[in-house]
């Protein structure tokens, strides 16, 4: 867990900000302001207390109006401003603005155990087993084990069993000799050996066919590989973190698993929930993915509104955070206001491609002379076109084009102004 220092006029003013940074797994200090302060410290504090600041605090400020968020610079510290109506999502941008990179964002209780009983796994050796549904931040888990254990100064090695080509699984893993079979025109020490030392974390486990199971029960139990084509086995140190999006249980009682196997990787399980059953996590992860896809300082961060929040926490998840993340990108793209409301989330479904028809015939546009071309006037027409399309598709049906679009019908009426005004121009 991080630690993040609070003051007491921060503490005074928003009483609830200290409860959701325990959960999103800080152990929050409450300290006067002016205090001596820990090398490397990060203190949380009222914009008045700028004067106490370092660039690595976080100033707050409670405003009438819209929010806002101005990041550290120029050796400045980051200050977030915002309403009550905002509160909620502004608690999660300070958590994730403190936030390590190495920690996955949480928000919820029940998370900040899961992720406080990973942190204790991290610090033995023990394989882990993480079994969770797609989306739901098994590599992130991977991560954190490995950054919080005792081989965080070796590599973290990341393999996806699903993706390697069948038949070059055991040379990637364990390793080839020069000459081996037909192409190998070079020997390679294979993932296991370069995590020498580290991580090797084994993403959809389930996919290894059964005769490489057997071989890497055998690299477990030993501690060794044998590349293909050589006659002596290597030894080799690594921590294996293995995961699956099925259950691997069932995969061992159809006979898609051995059952040894199973049990040599079963040492410490974790289960990773679906977003829907961690509602406190939507907040804290559509922060992160806010600031990642965003730069504040250049653009302005655009915040969610308190109902945009209400529909993403009602929502069911069934992609879980890369769902989330999708839906967001999308209405940063397609929003028609300063901010993301509720009306540009498009969360009833997997959204509908958004198919762009030339308006002018491809002999004008050759034609046409050479301008520059601004990302904001090809987003906009592109809308347009989007919304030709849709109303196209929907025999000219406004609601049913509305919902195509992700956009409420008011958005669309709106844009539907807005081109009989293009048109009569």
């Amino acid at each position: 867990m991080s630690s993040l220092d609070v003051s007491r006029g921060v503490c005074a003013l928003v009483p609830g900000l200290q409860h959701w940074l325990e959960n999103a797994l800080y152990t929050v200090r409450i300290v006067d302001a002016q205090s001596p302060r820990e090398r490397d410290s990060r203190r949380v504090l009222l914009a008045t207390e700028i004067g106490h600041a370092t660039h690595r605090d976080i100033l707050i400020n409670l405003v009438d109006g819209k929010p806002s968020l101005v990041p550290a610079a120029n050796g400045l510290p980051a200050r977030v401003a915002f309403g009550l109506e905002d509160m909620g999502f502004a608690f999660a941008l300070i958590a994730e603005l403190a936030r390590p990179a190495s920690v996955p964002a949480v928000g919820d209780a029940a998370s900040a155990r899961l992720m406080t009983l990973a942190g204790r796994v991290a610090r033995s050796d023990a394989t882990v087993l993480i079994q969770g549904d797609t989306g739901t931040g098994k590599e992130g888990m991977a991560r954190f084990l490995h950054t919080q254990s005792g081989r965080v100064t070796h590599d973290f090695i990341a393999v996806n069993c699903a993706a390697l080509p069948e038949t070059m699984m055991e040379a990637m893993l364990f390793g080839h000799k020069k000459g081996s079979f037909t192409g190998a025109s070079n020997a390679s020490d294979g993932l296991f050996l370069a995590a020498d030392g580290g991580t090797l974390f084994l993403d959809e486990i389930a996919e290894l066919p059964l005769a490489l199971q057997a071989k890497l029960l055998r690299a477990l139990q030993e501690g060794e590989v044998l590349p293909v084509g050589a006659t002596h086995p290597v030894p080799v140190n690594v921590r294996i973190v293995a995961a699956c999006n099925r259950n691997l249980a069932d995969e061992v009682a159809a006979g898609r698993f051995r059952e040894d196997l199973y049990w040599r990787l079963n040492v410490m399980a974790l289960e990773l929930r679906p977003l829907a059953e961690r509602p406190g996590d939507i907040a804290a992860i559509a922060a992160a993915m806010l600031l990642r896809h965003q730069d504040a300082g250049k653009d302005g961060f655009v915040w969610p509104t308190a109902a945009a929040l209400d529909k993403l926490a009602a929502h069911r998840w069934q992609g879980n955070a890369r769902e989330l993340g999708n839906v967001l990108q999308r209405a940063l793209v397609l929003r028609d206001g300063e901010r993301i409301e509720a009306d540009d989330l498009h969360v009833a479904g997997a959204p509908q491609p958004l198919r762009i028809v030339s308006a002018a015939p491809v002999a004008a546009v050759a034609a046409a002379p050479a301008e520059p071309i601004r990302l904001r006037d090809v987003a906009h027409h592109s809308k347009l076109e989007a919304i030709r399309t849709a109303l196209r598709e929907t025999d000219g049906h406004r609601a049913a084009a509305a919902r195509k679009l992700g956009i409420s019908e008011r958005t669309l009426r709106y844009r539907l102004a807005e081109m009989r005004e293009l048109a009569a121009a």
